[in-house]
Parts: C-alpha cells; structure tokens; sequence
C-alpha cells in the first residue's frame, strides 16, 4: 500500500493495539487512514442475538477502513485487533494532501478499493445462491488469488479458524467442518493436522 516513508513524512503515527482492542467502532466518525505495520485486524458486526459477522481481515501492509473516509460518512462495521498489533494512523487532511502529490499512490489506493470491492460483490452473490461449498471456496480463493497471490495447487494454507470461516462466510461452524470434509474428498482442499490447503 503507502510507503511507510510517505506515511512518516506526512504525519503519519504508529500506534499499538492489543488483541481484541477496538481500532473503530461503527457508527463512529471516519477521521484516519489506518495500515498495518505488523498484526492482523478484522472487521465486524454484531447481529441483534449477539453473533458475530466478520466482513473481513486484514494482515500487514494492508490498509482498511478507507471507504467512509473518501464518502465522508461513518463506519459501518468495527475494527478490531485479533493480535498485538503496530498500526499506522494518518489524520484525514494529511491523508488527502498525500493523495494529492503522489497520484501514484492514489492510483494503488484506488485498486486497492475496487478489488475489496470486487470481493464484496462476489462474496454477496454467493451468499444470495446458499451454497455452503461456494461461499467457502471463494473465500479461499479470495485469499489464496487476489492476497496472497498464490497460484500452485495447494500452495496457500490458510489460518482462518473454522469460525472464522463461519463468521466470514455466515454459515454455522458445524456446516463449515461437515463442507472442508465434502471438499476434501473433492480434492476441491487438502486438510492436513487440521490446517486447510487450497
């Protein structure tokens, strides 16, 4: 994403967060850029019943939350850090100018966005067909292809929890266990000392 030079030279500051400490809370005012410097964070919603949703997550150097800055609008969803975690926290004005003198850095910003975007939109059609073994494979594929940029058969091994997965793709995590089983006598993954392949 943004260099961390740029991020220094406008103001940026790296803050720390332990795990499960709230970045964002939604409905709060959108006032930062955020990147990860090192850690993982997720975004999430509480339903009414109190179950979690997780709309996604976010390793280093990735950023997230950028969406509500450009929109001037609030957080849909919670930040929270699932490990201890160094994140840089650039002021909205200085992100802006940044913006302005590094059209290059705009440009990766932008596809930055059009490909959570993409994501989102997959995801949303998958969720609409019900298919527990599709939204599970476009997950991984999501993570796999357009994150981690692994191409090899079986060459991507995620460490999403089977909640994780659950709370990512709004199944139910016995549905989640019963689906990686059918998906692995597919050979659709590999499962090995509980870690899931794709």
């Amino acid at each position: 994403m943004i260099e961390e030079s740029s991020l220094i030279d406008f103001g940026a500051e790296k803050k720390f967060y332990t795990k499960e400490e709230y970045i964002f809370k939604q409905n709060q005012p959108a006032l930062f850029y955020f990147q990860i410097a090192s850690g993982e964070v997720k975004m999430n919603n509480y339903q009414p019943d109190g179950k979690e949703f997780i709309q996604a997550i976010f390793s280093a150097p990735r950023s997230f939350g950028e969406p509500p800055l450009f929109a001037d609008i609030v957080y849909p969803a919670n930040a929270m850090a699932t490990q201890r975690s160094y994140i840089w926290r650039l002021p909205k004005s200085a992100f802006y100018e940044l913006l302005r003198q590094k059209p290059d850095t705009h440009l990766r910003v932008s596809q930055a966005i059009a490909k959570r975007l993409h994501y989102k939109a997959l995801m949303a059609a998958e969720l609409a067909q019900q298919s527990p073994e599709n939204r599970i494979l476009k997950i991984l594929d999501y993570l796999k292809f357009e994150v981690n940029h692994i191409v090899t058969p079986f060459g991507y091994r995620t460490d999403l929890t089977r909640q994780n997965i659950a709370d990512l793709t709004g199944l139910r995590v016995e549905t989640v266990i019963r689906t990686l089983k059918e998906l692995e006598q597919k050979n659709e993954v590999k499962i090995i000392n509980r870690k899931v392949y794709r």
